[in-house]
Parts: structure tokens; sequence; C-alpha cells
């Protein structure tokens, strides 16, 4: 308590002397208690952890293989039963061991389990139904099914892995749903269709990490960070075409894009969104080089030029 009265004594002769404002003390105040919650709010995988997981992929892996090889052998009772029955089993399982905080992450691995066979099990029951169970339609009921049911589970339980279970399948629902809709595609082209909705997810997965990093879903972020970026700039960049098909616009603004991520990316405190930007500004200028200046000794002249950019950028 002395140190304590000591320390704000010392800021108060401080403020006496103009040494120190106001805003210093609120900006030294806000980046400890945000280094704090950081620390609290971030978990990093161990090696046990690890292991739980490729343990529970293993799992999937090996109902796969059952089902695989012993398809025809088996009724549809057993193969209900290996996946619908153990996908059920595995997710109660999950919830048993997350009720101690000792034993949560093993929990966490069941969940997996539950989340990659249960599908499987519904699209068993959708077979046997007479549904075209890997039509769009049927996907898109599959994920939707399995996006209800996590959401569910993280409106009762509040738990973040049911938060990342709900995006993926939110995600193939979209895509699922959308293909759906748009048939077999035959008016406009199927590929540049898709890229625009990998673009979509992209924006979508950057804008819920950026929400998550404000509230205790924030271990969440890295991972939305990552992938969103990478969905965004990647079709961004598949979406500027190769001479002679390239698209003048999305060439002429990919560069406004690439450095609005690298500006981003100190904002936020994201090495995913620097590390992705830089990546993909190198790909985007050995792109635009190979394609206008490789006649003579322009290619080689535009890369160490582009080069020398890019150093003073990264010195800026």
């Amino acid at each position: 308590m002395a140190i304590k009265e000591e320390v704000l004594q010392y800021i108060k002769s401080l403020a006496e002397q103009k040494v120190i404002s106001k805003e210093e003390l609120d900006a030294a105040y806000d980046s400890g208690s945000e280094v704090k919650t950081n620390v609290v709010l971030t978990k990093k995988l161990g090696i046990a952890e690890i292991l739980y997981y490729i343990g529970g992929a293993i799992v999937f892996l090996g109902i796969s293989i059952l089902l695989w090889q012993n398809w025809s052998t088996l009724n549809f009772t057993t193969k209900v039963l290996a996946t619908l029955g153990s996908g059920t089993a595995a997710y109660f399982v999950g919830l048993l061991f997350s009720r101690n905080k000792n034993t949560e992450t093993v929990g966490s691995a069941f969940y997996l389990i539950s989340a990659l066979v249960t599908p499987m099990g519904i699209w068993v029951v959708f077979d046997n139904a007479g549904f075209d169970a890997g039509s769009y339609g049927s996907q898109s009921l599959i994920s939707g099914i399995m996006l209800g049911t996590y959401l569910l589970s993280l409106f009762v339980f509040r738990k973040n892995i049911f938060s990342l279970f709900s995006i993926l399948f939110g995600t193939w629902l979209f895509f699922s749903f959308t293909s759906f809709m748009a048939a077999d595609g035959q008016y406009f082209d199927y590929w540049k269709f898709f890229e625009y909705r990998v673009l979509v997810v992209g924006i979508a997965y950057m804008l819920l990490g950026y929400a998550f990093s404000k509230n205790e879903r924030a271990s969440l972020s890295g991972f939305l960070y990552g992938f969103g970026i990478l969905g965004f700039l990647g079709a961004a960049l598949t979406l500027g075409g190769w001479k002679p098909s390239q698209n003048i616009f999305w060439e002429l603004i990919y560069p406004g894009l690439v450095f609005g991520a690298l500006f981003i990316s100190v904002q936020i405190k994201s090495k995913a969104f620097l590390t992705f930007g830089t990546l993909f500004l190198m790909a985007y200028i050995l792109k635009i080089t190979s394609e206008y200046f490789t006649s003579g000794l322009g290619w080689p002249l535009a890369l160490v030029i582009a080069g020398l950019a890019m150093i003073g950028v990264g010195y800026m």
C-alpha cells in the first residue's frame, strides 16, 4: 500500500510540473490493462492439447475407413450407430469433461469428434431415405442442422469452441446454399462466382475477428484474421485474371487492397495481415511484371525496382 501511495504522489508531482499529461496516463493504464486481458484470454496450445485434437481427428479417420471398407456389408442400423450414434455420444462426453476446468481441453477433443462424425451420420440417414445426399440441397440441410445445433450449444454453454464450429458450419452452409441457388451455373462463370464468394467469406471472417478481439472470444481472432485475409487477398488476386483475359479493375485496385491490409496490420497488431499482405504483394508484383515486362531487360529491371520499393515501404 505504501508503494502505491508513493507512486501516486510521484505521478501527482509530475503532473504539477507539466511533465506528464492525463492522456499519457490514460494510455499507459489502458496499455497495461490490455496486456493483462490478453494474457487471460489468449491460451496457446501445448503438446498435450495438440495430441488431443490429433487423436480426435484419427478417431474420425478410423470411423470413415470402417464405413468405406464395409459399406456394402453393414446394415443401416450399424451405419447410424457408428456415425450419428458415436457423434452424439462424443458430444455428451465432451460436455461431461468440460464441467471440470482440468479436463476441459479433453472435452474439446470430443467436441471435435462430434463435429466431424455427426454430419456423416446425417448423410447416412439422408442416403437411406432416398435423397441425393451429395447434392447441394442435401448439403445445405446437413450444414444447416449442424449450424443450428452449435448455435444453440453456444447460447446455452457459452464456449468458444462452439463459436468456431458455428462459423465453420455457417461457411459450409453459405457455399452449399449459394451453389444450390445457382443450380448448374450455365448462365455465368461458376469459377468467378466461387471467387466472389471466397471474397465475401474473407471479409466476414475479418469482421468477426475484429469483433471477437474486443470480448471473451479474443482467442479466435487470430484464426479468423488469418483465414479471412488469406481468402480475401487470394480471391482478389485471382479475380484479376491473367493476360490476355485479365480484369483491369481488379488489377488496378489490388495494390490498394494489399497496402490497406499492411496498414491495418499495424492498427490491429495482426501478424496474419502483415504476413499475408507481404506475400500477396510479392505475388502481385511477380504477376504484373511477368505479364507486361517479359521482353528484353524489362522484367528483371521491373523486379529490381519493385524489390527496392518494397524495402522502402518496409522502412517507412
